[in-house]
């Protein structure tokens, strides 16, 4: 029997680590990886179910493979659905999608050579790990281009925000050792990476499980004493555990860009309380402010929430006052879904999923202004670009400044003298203009 297996990797960049291990562990038993479903004797489906647009999402990856699977001229056998999704739902997924051939937790992902073995000799494996489980330490086979990589440092969650699925889906807050980080980073360094992207639930608790304080300060110094690596990149930092020490410790380090994602939610105590965010909204906004003022040409990106149970009109209102002023310069913007299970979503004034949608759409409007604004302030700047690649109907190059998260932000276009740029390298763009809002410039020669 043949043995290709593709795999669809949905959510977060953490899934995305997962879905790496498990390829590599596929990898490692003897089968065939290919990217073309079409090619497929079986579908590996990584899934996100944190909010209903990923679960739809998540559902309809699920239902098209299925209805390839039933074709008659199909190759396709085997489908296996692992993470959040098959973690929430368990049992039901069978239930609804009897095509599964195999369901796994988000912990057990490790099984995955065990649970495809079994579903293609006809049992239907349904496996979940231990959730607060430690970290398995396993290989990966990147999915990311190689001067790019994603870095996990801790699994679960231990903040219980009250709209929040994390620590029911992956458990308690679990820290990776350092020393294995540090072999990861390294390994990735080695393999061609000069952007590393540190990411969990929530960086800044990293460590507190294994030491009892946070230790993220001093993981970073240790990160960027690896030679080759150019940029580290922070994600998922939580506004209640940044401390003085991280601040000083990303000031002094040139390879820390001034990028960072602080998810704040809201700007009004009383809907920061009901999410059960643990600081106040004049805590959340001084803290930005205080970040804008230590590290210079700082690029803020945030997490939004409107119409959570309980926003007034004034509230919203306050919120977009802020956003004006404060110009932070990239934000996801969410309608409150009410998720099955959490404290919120059965808190009393719920907001009418009309207005919710219309409070969501006024602050991406407001959130394009200022983007737009800030693209503008581009113009005659000369920057770092991370080049990622050419576009020969365009006959430019693309890639990213230090402003720019890799699948989340934007890109820069720049023209070259032939020869002089590659991909993976960082070179100097100076932009000047923009073309439909986006930023086009050349590489200047002394890069």
């Amino acid at each position: 029997m043949s043995k290709n297996v593709g795999l669809v990797s949905l959510g977060c960049c953490k899934n995305l680590v997962d879905s790496e291990q498990m390829l590599f562990l596929l990898d490692e038993a003897g089968y065939n990886l290919v990217t073309d479903m079409d090619e497929a004797d079986a579908v590996v489906v990584n899934t996100c179910g944190f909010i209903d647009d990923a679960k739809s999402e998540a559902i309809e990856n699920i239902l098209e493979l299925c209805q390839i699977k039933s074709e008659k001229e199909s190759r396709l056998k085997t489908i296996v659905v692992t993470g959040c999704l098959s973690e929430r739902y368990r049992e039901q997924l069978y239930t609804e999608m009897p095509e599964i051939d195999a369901v796994l937790g988000c912990s057990a992902h490790t099984q995955i050579v065990a649970a495809l073995e079994a579903a293609m000799n006809g049992e239907k494996p349904l496996i979940f790990g231990e959730k607060d489980a430690p970290v398995a330490e396993v290989g990966r086979i990147p999915c990311m281009p190689p001067y790019t990589a994603y870095v996990k440092i801790a699994e679960g969650c231990d903040n219980r925000c009250s709209y929040c699925t994390i620590p029911s889906i992956r458990g308690s807050l679990r820290s990776r050792k350092e020393e294995d980080i540090l072999a990861e980073c390294e390994h990735l360094a080695a393999e061609g990476a000069v952007e590393l992207i540190i990411v969990a639930q929530d960086i800044t608790k990293y460590g507190i499980d294994l030491c009892g304080k946070p230790m993220l300060a001093e993981l970073l110094q240790k990160i960027c004493a690896i030679e080759s690596v150019r940029w580290v990149r922070l994600h998922y930092a939580n506004p209640d555990g940044i401390t003085d020490e991280l601040i000083e410790t990303i000031a002094a380090n040139e390879k820390i860009l001034r990028y960072l994602d602080i998810p704040i939610q809201h700007v009004k105590t009383p809907i920061l309380s009901a999410m059960n965010r643990h600081y106040t909204g004049e805590y959340a906004t001084e803290l930005l402010a205080k970040l804008r003022e230590k590290l210079p040409g700082l690029v803020l990106r945030t997490s939004l929430i409107v119409g959570f149970p309980g926003e007034t009109v004034d509230d919203f209102e306050d919120l977009c006052t802020y956003l004006r002023e404060a110009r932070i310069e990239r934000a996801g913007v969410f309608a409150f879904s009410p998720q099955e299970g959490t404290v919120a979503a059965e808190l009393d004034d719920q907001v009418d999923d009309d207005e919710k949608a219309r409070r969501a759409e006024l602050v991406m409007m407001l959130q394009n202004e200022i983007m737009d604004a800030y693209n503008e302030g581009l113009v005659g700047q000369t920057l770092d670009v991370l080049c990622e690649g050419y576009d020969r109907l365009s006959e430019v190059w693309f890639g990213r400044t230090f402003a720019d998260s890799p699948d989340i932000d934007g890109k820069v276009f720049f023209t070259a003298e032939k020869g002089k740029v590659s991909d993976g390298m960082i070179c100097r763009v100076t932009i000047d203009e923009l073309i439909d809002g986006e930023p086009v410039g050349h590489a200047v020669t002394n890069f």
